[in-house]
């Protein structure tokens, strides 16, 4: 399904892509003298995109200039959402792992996610762990929450998860390098009322 809304995203961005530079580079050329294309809406260089007849022409209609603001509006705040969708740091789909033969095998960062939990969250004094892959498919970096008992040692905890999941994964990814950004919180306990 991701693979069919990310073609999608693509074909539409193109698309819009070549109707805007279509657009665009028509308004130049226009506009520096050359010669108006067959399907131009304007006479020539000179002609202003909308006349006082057309700019006029629902003055007496009240709910035109409202709905024509609003409209715009909504088509402002769509491409600002798509835009936003399109930047936003996606969680990785895949890492490419080499074999070691001359080919590349594709691992799903899920699973390698999933892995790096579980590892990081075995030590004693770790509460949770959750692991989250960014970047691209050749260079992953994880994000790693590590939540810890109040009496962990943080340095401690650091090391062991540099040394064992963080290690493990990147060996058995065979990447050269998996930088990794750690966040570490301690467990909050409640007061109980013991009777």
């Amino acid at each position: 399904m991701r693979a069919v809304i990310r073609i999608v995203n693509r074909v539409l961005l193109a698309i819009v892509g070549l109707l805007l530079m279509a657009l665009g580079g028509s308004v130049l050329a226009v506009g520096l003298g050359a010669p108006a294309p067959s399907w131009w809406l304007h006479d020539g260089r000179h002609d202003v995109l909308l006349n006082e007849a057309e700019r006029t022409r629902w003055r007496d209609e009240g709910w035109w200039w409202p709905v024509v603001i609003a409209a715009l509006a909504v088509l402002v705040l769509l491409l600002l959402w798509w835009l936003i969708a399109v930047l936003r740091r996606r969680r990785l789909a895949e890492v490419f792992v080499d074999t070691g033969d001359g080919d590349d095998a594709v691992l799903r960062g899920r699973a390698l996610e999933t892995a790096l939990a579980q590892e990081a969250g075995r030590p004693a004094g770790v509460e949770r762990a959750h692991v989250r892959l960014t970047g691209r498919r050749g260079i992953p970096r994880a994000r790693v929450h590590l939540l810890l008992e109040p009496h962990v040692d943080p340095g401690t905890a650091l090391d062991i998860l540099t040394t064992g999941a963080l290690a493990h994964a990147r060996e058995s990814a065979a990447l050269a390098t998996l930088p990794a950004e750690v966040r570490l919180r301690a467990v909050k306990h409640h007061a109980e009322r013991v009777s």
